[in-house]
């Protein structure tokens, strides 16, 4: 447990609401001007078309401000640039490449109360979480940074009068496509590797939340980061995105984000042979046994779907439950879902801010429907919040969907929202069959007093990740990344380097062989 020095010491998170707001409105008068531009090699550019967006907080719809809208022009410029300061970047001794991430971290820190007050207005994203969210982005870099400068180390491997020695290289230019739920986050999470591992990087952020690219990129810029290293391109995926994809000179593409997304990346890039990482969608159980402690496991199902408005590909969407406490276990989730407070997300106390968008909006409250029609039962929620202030935003009510079955949408579909669908098993087997019978495999949770069980069923899991007796705590060595229709790929640790980087062999003669002779 944090002290509670420690705790304090997360930017936003004990300031007054009042005091949020005034910050957060200072801050925004500085986008109602010039817009957010693109910056290719070093230079802030407008978009080739002089095309501009706008982007808008889901609090009231309210504009943020103009974000210039790149295509297929400015990708290729990206993409020279990157390409022609790779060679560069590649050569740099890795105890500089890891100076310089040290200072972008040091930069995030810096401004930490900045980047979580937009981030907060940008996605609907509640304070509390979001602060700690850009701390997170400094913890990235500083991980990768210190791994920078072995990041091309390999294995000997001994034969029979031969040693093999293998070493890493870095790919070359990478795409980097983030999404917009916990956008500066994942972009670190993505973009300190890359540069770690000696690749350059052109960024395409997601359009719905382009604002704290841009102040990541002012960041790196004020570290001393090369120009044409990193790279930001502001635009549409249908756009700057599918050009960024097609692009030869990109070596690889990092993605987060939906699962029929991501197969049009993979479509999109086949042309060129581009290698391709995806952290895709979820649809992750909860598995509650009897024997669990039943109180925390409800604590940590409720977290794990209803913080970061349930707009996570880990969320703990569907929570399967043992039939014998089923009905007790539900009602301490209806109790804790009721009771959380919807508000604005620069409101300390908020836990739930609105979604992203009214399209993203209106594709979760469907649901509420689908779930009446398909006869399951709405213990908690299922509606939109418009009391007061709340009608001008995104605001939909934590839900709990019970008398569920397998077969229905609600069990089956990621929602993306803070819904969770609640099922009952009979037993062990039932569980895993459940457990397992989804497209996706992602993310999954385990609550048990048996560590047998554990052991056994977590085996038997098809997700890249599984807790067990645990919400999701990320440790940054472990590898991240999910089965089936989850992803491909894992990062974290020394598994992102495999996806930026080619390994080679070498392999020495180390006594004389008698080399084969053709036609004596």
């Amino acid at each position: 447990m944090k002290s509670q020095s420690a705790v304090n010491a997360i930017p936003g998170v004990f300031m007054s609401f009042t005091d949020n707001l005034a910050k957060a409105d200072a801050l925004l008068a500085g986008y109602s001007g010039a817009p957010i531009l693109n910056h290719i090699g070093g230079e802030d550019r407008a978009a080739a078309s002089g095309d501009l967006f706008e982007t808008v907080s889901p609090i009231d719809m309210s504009v943020i401000g103009t974000v210039a809208r790149g295509d297929a022009a400015d990708i290729d410029a990206a993409a020279k640039v990157a390409h022609d300061a790779f060679p560069a970047w590649r050569a740099m001794d890795g105890a500089k490449r890891r100076d310089i991430l040290h200072r972008i971290a040091d930069g995030i820190v810096a401004r930490a109360e900045e980047i979580a007050l937009l981030e907060s207005i940008d996605t609907g994203q509640a304070m509390r979480f979001m602060s700690k969210a850009a701390l997170r982005g400094a913890e990235n870099f500083r991980f990768f940074a210190d791994k920078a400068p072995y990041a091309r180390d390999g294995q000997s491997l001994f034969a029979n009068n031969q040693m093999n020695v293998t070493s890493r290289r870095p790919i070359g230019p990478v795409g980097v496509i983030t999404p917009w739920n916990t956008p500066f986050m994942l972009s670190t999470w993505k973009i300190a590797p890359a540069l770690a591992a000696g690749c350059t990087v052109v960024h395409k952020p997601a359009e719905l939340s382009p604002v704290t690219a841009r102040i990541l990129m002012e960041i790196a810029t004020e570290a001393g980061l090369p120009p044409g290293v990193w790279n930001l391109v502001n635009g549409l995926g249908e756009e700057a995105g599918r050009a960024l994809t097609e692009h030869p000179m990109i070596k690889a593409i990092a993605f987060v984000g939906e699962s029929a997304t991501g197969k049009l990346i993979m479509k999109q890039g086949a042309d060129t042979l581009k290698r391709v990482h995806f952290e895709l969608g979820g649809k992750n159980p909860v598995v509650v046994f009897a024997d669990a402690d039943l109180e925390r496991a409800a604590d940590a199902a409720a977290f794990m779907i209803y913080s970061l408005n349930g707009e996570r590909c880990t969320s703990s969407s569907r929570v399967l439950v043992e039939s014998s406490v089923h009905d007790d276990f539900t009602a301490i989730l209806a109790d804790k879902a009721k009771r959380l407070k919807i508000g604005h997300p620069l409101d300390p106390d908020t836990v739930v801010g609105p979604l992203i968008h009214p399209d993203h909006e209106a594709k979760v409250l469907s649901y509420f429907d689908i779930a009446r029609d398909e006869g399951a039962t709405i213990a908690a929620g299922g509606e939109k919040v418009t009391d007061g202030d709340f009608g001008a935003g995104c605001y939909v009510a934590p839900t709990l969907f019970t008398g569920a079955r397998q077969s229905m949408r609600i069990a089956q579909e990621e929602i993306f929202g803070p819904v969770l669908t609640a099922i009952p098993f009979a037993d062990e087997a039932d569980a895993l069959s459940l457990a397992n019978d989804v497209a996706y495999g992602l993310a999954g949770y385990l609550w048990t007093g048996d560590v047998t069980r554990a052991m056994r069923f977590s085996d038997n899991m098809e997700a890249g990740m599984i807790w067990v007796n645990s919400e999701n705590v990320r440790h940054l060595p472990t590898p991240f990344g999910g089965t089936k229709e989850s992803g491909i790929g894992r990062d974290g640790g020394d598994w992102s380097f495999d996806f930026y980087m080619e390994t080679r062999n070498v392999a020495f003669a180390t006594a004389p062989r008698a080399v084969p002779k053709l036609g004596l």
